[in-house]
């Protein structure tokens, strides 16, 4: 048998010393320190150099993608490969082709997410509206810049923004782009950074652009005159809300809610939805419309299907016989995403510190920083002015004697002394004199030199007038308006997203789009649900039930009816009939925990049709304590299908009635006796977790095991089991009255 090796012991002392030293290295180090040393360096930089968009409109990625492209020259030439595009970015983006193609895309105008696309792109660029539409490979794709982006690059020569060194100092790039327009309205921007996010929609150019030059020569205008609600590229419509609008304007946050454009197509008998919500696709559509034909609350559709193709979105939905389509999509847009809303936090990174701000102050922060961009672009174009003043007012002292230049250049020995002897000789400086040495021969002639002199006066008052211009900042300003004047004219478009005001929003209410015709409801003491049509009922025999089931009750009501269903669970669920597939005597029906979802364990104790609210539901426990709660407790404004803390979860229930007006009950405990009192005696709690008040006294270890109405029992002198005042004990249970019936509850 071989022997097992034997581990150096020097070796192991080692190991066991260092695995001892960094754990104690990773214990002494403070979580305060791990926090300020790692991770809030991290989380700046995400903060300020990937996520939030700069007042310019654009996050660092989309900059660095847009300055390459101009660059390479896309702004006047053709289209290139989107991969050549990709790898040219890698100088200045160190994030992957991945995440640069990503960019790309998101600015293209094949992927139709900006409202004013920044990339001409050909070749299939997927779509914002599609979630499984994917878009091709870089090289296969081309593109180039579209011509708005002159407005983005407009002057960027001009020293009008700061330059910075590229990550491996190579080359420089802009910190921001000297947009001509407030490109951070325009463009939708959203992300995600630690700590808080941004998600700005967009508004339309020409919108932006007379809203910016109205506040820029009255601070107190209407913006809303201007630019009325913000814009989207997928279309749609904005359900207009005054005091929401007022909200997002004012602070930069809020909800913008948006619904989706159909028409009907009397010939093949379908709808037609051509533009959907901004936040939602195709795919989240079809698949919540298939949910809801699979749970029976839609029955009117035969089919959907998504017919998008090179002319547009289009999602087709064939209708039954007989169905309005108006109805159906009222119901649609109430319980599908055709309807959705967009969650506005207008967060922007200025002078590198996130700020949440309105739409006002946004324009006045843009303001300002394009006043600088413009002031610093007309002292460039003044001082380029003034340098070639400076040269022609020396070519102007040649044109006095063009003979002693040529002398002195001729007789000068050496080319160094050339400049030396022209400042000399007539007067002027080193720069005048290096721009005379540098003429060509061909060029030293009156005639040249006589025109060339002729543009001082010109370039003088040229410069009078841009030294004019620097000192007053309400010129500078309208400059800035006609900039923004002649970007609208050129390239706004009209709105895509309609506007429809609170007074066309208003849709009929949910129980007028429900189908409503008689049914006949029975439910089992197990909690199986059927609703039967008068027809069916004549037809059928005799009611199944599941092997040691039976009927719990049975009641004539409508499809549209609502019920409450009380759970040992303390929770109520509501429903509608409408929900429920009509059904047959000779199936079982909807088992009520599957079909409403209950949680795990969960069971039914009763079913209660409430109707229009009114009246009380009386809740006996099985402590002797009766509460009585005002039915109005249970109805809900909104569409909540779940209520948790439907009653006292102190003691157990035993039973539940649902009384439209005060009636007599007979309760019964494990001591053999008997109670009868009047609901009347109870005052009505508006609290649905009201403990009730004590109605039977019991004694130790006795408990309240069952109730019910008195009418339905087998209580033949009810005036023994009666008493004055409450709680009380009751009477003992002759034989006679101890005989059980069959309990029908009337609802």
């Amino acid at each position: 048998m071989a022997k097992k090796k034997k581990e150096p012991t020097v070796q192991k002392n080692m190991d066991a010393s260092r695995v001892e030293g960094l754990r104690a290295e990773v214990l002494e180090q403070p979580i305060t320190e791990t926090l300020t040393v790692n991770y809030m360096p991290y989380a700046m930089s995400v903060i300020v150099s990937r996520a939030i968009p700069e007042i310019d409109g654009f996050k660092p990625s989309h900059r660095k993608l847009l300055y390459t492209m101009y660059k390479m020259g896309l702004l006047k030439g053709g289209r290139t490969k989107s991969a050549n595009i990709v790898g040219q970015t890698m100088r200045l983006n160190p994030h992957g082709d991945a995440a640069i193609y990503d960019t790309m895309v998101r600015l293209s105008r094949g992927n139709e997410t900006l409202l004013t696309p920044f990339v001409d792109s050909k070749g299939n660029f997927g779509k914002i509206y599609s979630r499984d539409m994917a878009y091709a490979a870089s090289r296969y794709t081309e593109a180039r810049l579209e011509p708005i982006c002159e407005e983005i690059f407009r002057d960027i020569d001009c020293e009008t923004v700061d330059f910075t060194d590229n990550y491996d100092n190579t080359m420089l790039e802009p910190t921001l782009l000297p947009t001509a327009f407030p490109n951070v309205l325009v463009s939708a921007n959203m992300g995600i950074a630690v700590g808080m996010a941004s998600n700005i929609c967009g508004f339309n150019l020409r919108e932006v652009c007379k809203a910016t030059a109205a506040w820029i020569r009255d601070p107190d205008c209407d913006l809303t005159e201007y630019m009325p609600a913000p814009d989207f590229s997928t279309g749609g419509e904005i359900l207009y809300n005054a005091e929401e609008m007022e909200q997002v304007y004012r602070t930069g946050r809020g909800p913008v809610k948006l619904r989706a454009r159909w028409r009907y197509v009397k010939e093949g008998n379908l709808i037609e939805i051509y533009e959907i919500p901004y936040t939602t696709t195709t795919e989240a559509i079809i698949d919540k419309v298939s949910e809801l034909i699979k749970a029976g609350k839609i029955r009117e559709i035969s089919d959907m299907r998504d017919e998008t193709d090179l002319s547009g979105l289009k999602l087709t939905i064939d209708l039954k016989r007989g169905v309005d389509p108006d109805k159906l999509m009222q119901k649609l847009m109430r319980s599908t995403p055709l309807t959705d809303s967009f969650g506005c936090n207008f967060n922007i990174l200025i002078a590198g510190m996130p700020r949440v701000m309105g739409v006002r102050e946004i324009i006045e922060e843009w303001t300002a920083w394009r006043t600088e961009c413009v002031r610093r672009r007309v002292y460039f174009q003044k001082q380029k002015k003034a340098d070639k003043l400076h040269l022609l007012k020396g070519l102007k002292r040649i044109l006095l004697d063009i003979d002693k230049a040529i002398r002195i250049i001729r007789e000068t020995e050496s080319d160094a002394e050339v400049v030396p002897n022209l400042m000399i000789g007539f007067g002027i400086d080193k720069v005048q004199a290096e721009f005379v040495a540098e003429i060509k021969l061909r060029n030293i002639n009156k005639e040249y030199i006589l025109k060339r002199t002729q543009e001082v006066d010109d370039l003088e008052k040229e410069i009078a007038q841009l030294e004019d211009l620097l000192k007053s900042e309400r010129k500078i300003r309208g400059v800035i308006v006609k900039e923004l004047d002649d970007i609208g004219e050129k390239y706004g478009q009209d709105r895509r997203t309609g506007i429809v005001y609170d007074h066309e929003a208003q849709t009929p209410d949910e129980d007028e789009s429900l189908p409503d015709y008689p049914v006949t409801v029975f439910v089992s003491r197990e909690g199986y649900f059927k609703k039967i049509t008068p027809q069916s009922l004549r037809m059928s025999g005799e009611q199944k039930f599941k092997e040691g089931d039976g009927l719990g009750f049975s009641l004539e009501t409508s499809n549209a009816a609502e019920f409450l269903v009380f759970t040992d669970k303390y929770q109520v669920y509501k429903a509608r009939c409408a929900d429920f597939e009509d059904s047959k005597a000779s199936l079982l029906g909807d088992y009520l925990p599957g079909k409403l979802g209950f949680d795990e364990g969960e069971s039914v104790i009763d079913v209660c049709f409430p109707g229009n609210y009114e009246g009380s539901v009386v809740f006996v426990y099985e402590n002797g304590k009766v509460a009585k709660v005002e039915l109005s407790a249970y109805a809900t404004k909104s569409n909540r299908r779940k209520l948790t803390g439907a009653y006292c979860d102190k003691s157990l229930l035993k039973a539940v009635f649902l009384l439209k007006e005060d009636t007599q009950l007979v309760l019964y405990s494990t001591e053999g006796r008997a109670l009868v009192f009047s609901t009347a005696q109870l005052a009505p709690k508006t609290t649905r977790t009201t403990q009730g008040v004590a109605v039977m006294t019991l004694k130790r270890k006795a408990t309240l095991y069952r109730a019910a109405l008195l009418e339905g029992s087998a209580i033949v002198n009810a005036a023994r089991y009666r008493t004055r005042s409450l709680p009380a004990a009751g009477a003992l249970l002759k034989e006679e009255d101890a005989e059980e019936k069959q309990i029908e509850l009337e609802l």
